[in-house]
């Protein structure tokens, strides 16, 4: 099979891309040469295009294309977010069908039915939160939506979304360097206790659901994936950054306070027009003192998917990575 993959230079897409290039032809959105090197050392070929402006003749010849490229920052300008989530969904999409692709696999996001809301034993049935505060959050419910009304029903352009949550393991250039980072700075916390339970899907489980959405699943379906197991959220920070040989302190703060902060917070960062980072963010303080449970039921019956690695032996296997 011949896959055009975006997002190469990032955890998922590099991963993807690693993994597929094995025993598929493997070709990938490349804006730079830096971007090339990393690359050709996953085994797929550059392709120098950028999202929004793909020209169909890059997909001639392709079979599936894997979208996972998007803007992930947790706070910015609405149109910012629209423009690559989006504009460049869409526009991917367009190419794909004027290029005769068969299969388009999106990885979407749990943040794509997340309003602020508690999501406690969730499937795909949860509607699409195209009303969310949270520009990540509504920008990806569009682009879902979009991927999913793409589908042919003729069986001429099949569109699924994998929706993974909270990704880890090696490689991860998020979740665990943001943590890490926090806690060497002296600015972790703890979201009142960390006591609300979490699903997490590790990346050779989200590889995996993704290999499956190639070649099986129902064309316009969304698929959650995770490691089929859910922790406190305690529980589950503690031990990813145990992995590195560190221990979290055990300081912990109100949620709703922290939440009121990170408002008020981005309306001055708002006001004021300012580029950088806010110190809090509603997204983020959101997403982590709400439960976040998932079912996958859906996904074992129509994909076949069961994990390829447990979170014990996956908290193992970074421990060791570490270690060497």
């Amino acid at each position: 099979m011949k896959i055009f993959i975006t997002g190469a230079s990032g955890f998922v897409g590099g991963a993807a891309a690693k993994s597929l290039s094995r025993d598929h032809t493997v070709l990938a959105m490349s804006r730079s040469e830096r971007s090339d090197a990393g690359i050709k050392a996953s085994g797929a070929e550059p392709v120098r295009c950028a999202l929004g402006s793909v020209d169909p003749a890059v997909l001639e010849g392709v079979d599936a294309v894997v979208h996972a490229a998007a803007k992930v920052e947790e706070f910015g300008p609405m149109k910012d977010f629209w423009a690559i989530n989006v504009d460049g969904t869409k526009q991917l999409l367009e190419a794909a069908k004027t290029a005769g692709v068969k299969r388009f696999i999106h990885i979407g996001t749990e943040a794509s039915i997340f309003y602020g809301q508690h999501m406690v034993d969730i499937d795909e049935t949860e509607p699409l939160a195209f009303g969310a505060p949270y520009p990540y959050s509504r920008t990806k419910a569009y682009a879902e939506k979009a991927v999913l009304e793409a589908n042919e029903a003729d069986g001429s352009f099949t569109t699924i979304s994998v929706r993974p949550r909270l990704v880890w393991g090696p490689g991860d250039k998020t979740v665990l360097p943001a943590i890490l980072a926090m806690v060497e700075a002296g600015k972790f916390m703890w979201l009142d206790g960390g006591h609300m339970l979490t699903s997490a899907t590790h990346i050779d489980n989200l590889v995996h659901g993704i290999r499956l959405a190639l070649i099986k699943g129902v064309g316009g379906e969304a698929y959650f994936v995770t490691d089929d197991k859910n922790m406190p959220m305690r529980d589950f920070l503690s031990a990813l950054v145990a992995t590195k040989g560190v221990e979290i302190p055990d300081k912990s703060a109100p949620g709703w306070l922290v939440g009121l902060l990170a408002r008020i917070a981005e309306g001055i960062w708002t006001l004021f027009r300012l580029k950088s980072m806010p110190p809090l963010t509603r997204f983020t303080i959101d997403m982590t003192r709400r439960e976040c449970t998932i079912r996958i039921n859906k996904a074992k019956r129509d994909l076949g998917y069961e994990p390829v690695i447990r979170t014990d032996g996956a908290f193992k296997q970074l421990t060791e990575v570490e270690a060497r």
